[in-house]
């Protein structure tokens, strides 16, 4: 496991929730610090608009380095769906995948991306 999908995993085991744990494991990457990282995170908690909440932040990651437009970003939800068949919480977490599972998903695909860039 990489660097920062293993600090996404640890901070889930430490029950941050599955938008934090991938935002602060990523938040240099956004540009900014793990405090501020946590509370834009807190929205996202649970999932927004019924999308799961490790893959908004993976996106917010995305979009604070590429611009909200880029076509990283529908590369991510790709990449996220062949995996899971959905990006859905509630299809998630609804026997598709665990929140453990969906956060180092978006974290091991994240970090991918950003290695590969």
């Amino acid at each position: 496991m990489a660097e920062k999908t293993e600090k996404a995993v640890k901070y889930h085991k430490s029950f941050y929730s599955c938008s934090a744990s991938v935002l602060c494991a990523f938040a240099d990457e956004a540009g900014i610090d793990e405090k501020q990282a946590k509370a834009a995170a807190a929205p996202f908690a649970g999932g927004r608009m019924g999308k799961c909440g490790a893959v908004l932040a993976a996106e917010y990651v995305l979009a604070q380095k590429y611009g909200k437009d880029s076509d990283k970003i529908s590369e991510f939800e790709a990449e996220f769906t062949s995996r899971n068949r959905s990006v859905m919480c509630s299809e998630l977490r609804g026997g598709l995948r665990s929140c453990r599972g969906c956060v180092t998903d978006a974290a091991e695909i994240l970090e991918k991306m950003l290695d590969n860039q």
